[in-house]
């Protein structure tokens, strides 16, 4: 059997690529995305990585580089991860948060991001797990099956698979970052990519450290936080928080009870038609009506962040024009573009009650770690990650102090020994959405591994 012919059988089962990564690398550039601004100054890359051949499991990533002013070959890369369990990091991270461009409200033009991450890094988007944003299976009963150490194994493959298409990253200094259930998916992922480094004098996927938002911790503390943060501002009666500490079990089984769930609703309607991921705004119009509870250990958490911003992404990403442009929707999935996947989020398989024995392996392992916090989230509260950074018993480096942004505090912040802690003032759930110079501010930091500025 000649080499062409190997080669050729091992291209049709997907073993090896007849092209080289550069080739491939020109394939999943972007040229120009409609509706985007001009001559933005940064490349841009989109397409499918196929993390197991078998069941035709591929995520879907859109790599935004750092602007040629800012030499983004000196620049780390930094892989953002959004949760749900279910929902599109592109939805999230790259379309309302962090990404170079906002959509518009008319769902076809888009507009700059002053304070979009990659002008201090380059930033992978990736949609995770498979049957999320335009990540697909063939295997149609893996959308059924989905937990949390399976979309670990799958994201640890993508980023090998990623990394020998882009080996110009390959060495290069690697975080990961995240939000809300995220706060499962940056850890495993985290310990996954640290404990195959290890005995690797040098790794190709150079780790560094990761850093979560409003993250989903410990089932434990995730409880006792929210119900407190709910009675300390007022969202629910006295009896109600009584009747939430008494009949919710704090994380120890893997779901409420029926107690815990009617006391769920009765704080619920106390709480009356406000937007839970940002207490103190005004909720985008008819909202409440598209809040689904998810089936689970968080019944108060719906799988996403619902402004008005989720509907202009609805609009973009379910044009084929966008489509084509990202190289997306190439298997013709079955199913419009939606930001989160219901069926994903809904038969969820496995999900750890703690994130904190990871932590410990980790800081131990002397990596980078920063827990971040919006103030005027009520569905994972800045409560709730106090609890748990507390239960960690970490010795305290730098006490709790305000930091500053223009003269004005921005938050506050506690230095430990192997773990930072931000809040930032005023922001909700999705931080870089509400708070986007502070958000800012906060990832410059990470980057330079400084504390966050102090007054002088």
């Amino acid at each position: 059997m000649g080499y062409s012919y190997l080669v050729l059988l091992f291209s049709i089962c997907g073993v090896v690529s007849l092209a080289s990564p550069i080739e491939d690398q020109q394939r999943d550039r972007i040229t120009q995305l409609p509706g985007q601004p001009k001559n933005v100054g940064f490349g841009q890359y989109s397409g499918y990585v196929t993390v197991n051949e078998q069941s035709g499991r591929a995520l879907f990533y859109w790599l935004v580089e750092a602007p040629v002013k800012r030499g983004p070959r000196s620049r780390p890369l930094v892989l953002w991860l959004n949760g749900g369990p279910g929902c599109s990091s592109i939805a999230y991270g790259a379309s309302e948060e962090i990404g170079p461009f906002r959509i518009r409200p008319d769902g076809k033009s888009l507009y700059l991001n002053r304070y979009a991450w990659n002008n201090l890094a380059n930033v992978l988007f990736l949609d995770s797990p498979a049957g999320v944003g335009f990540s697909y299976a063939n295997k149609t009963t893996d959308l059924y099956t989905f937990g949390d150490k399976r979309t670990a194994e799958d994201a640890y493959t993508f980023l090998v698979n990623w990394f020998e298409r882009f080996p110009q990253y390959k060495h290069r200094d690697f975080y990961i970052a995240g939000e809300s259930y995220a706060g499962h998916y940056v850890p495993q992922l985290a310990q996954i990519v640290y404990e195959k480094n290890k005995g690797i004098k040098n790794p190709g996927i150079n780790f560094k450290g990761f850093m979560v938002g409003n993250a989903v911790t410990d089932d434990y503390h995730d409880y006792v936080g929210t119900f407190e943060y709910w009675w300390t501002h007022g969202l629910v009666s006295d009896s109600t928080y009584r009747m939430l500490k008494i009949a919710c079990d704090f994380g120890s089984s893997q779901h409420p009870s029926v107690q815990c769930m009617q006391a769920l609703r009765v704080a619920s309607v106390e709480q009356g038609n406000i937007d839970p991921y940002s207490v103190y705004t005004q909720p985008c119009n008819n909202t409440a009506s598209l809040r689904r509870g998810l089936k689970g250990r968080y019944p108060w958490m719906s799988r996403a962040y619902d402004p008005c911003t989720e509907r202009y992404s609805d609009l973009y990403f379910n044009r084929p024009e966008i489509q084509k442009a990202f190289h997306a929707n190439v298997t013709g999935i079955p199913y419009a573009w939606k930001a989160c996947s219901d069926i994903v989020g809904n038969y969820w398989t496995d999900s750890p009650l703690s994130m904190l024995p990871i932590y410990q392996e980790l800081i131990i392992a002397g990596l980078r770690i920063w827990v971040y916090s919006g103030d005027t989230d009520a569905v994972v509260p800045v409560t709730a990650t106090r609890y748990s950074i507390d239960a960690l018993k970490l010795p305290t480096i730098i006490n709790w102090y305000p930091w500053y942004d223009n003269g004005k505090v921005g938050g506050w912040s506690q230095v430990y020994k192997g773990l930072t802690l931000v809040t930032v003032r005023g922001a909700g759930h999705e931080v870089p959405l509400h708070r986007p110079r502070q958000a800012f501010i906060l990832f410059r930091s990470f980057l330079e591994n400084k504390s966050m500025p102090s007054q002088s």
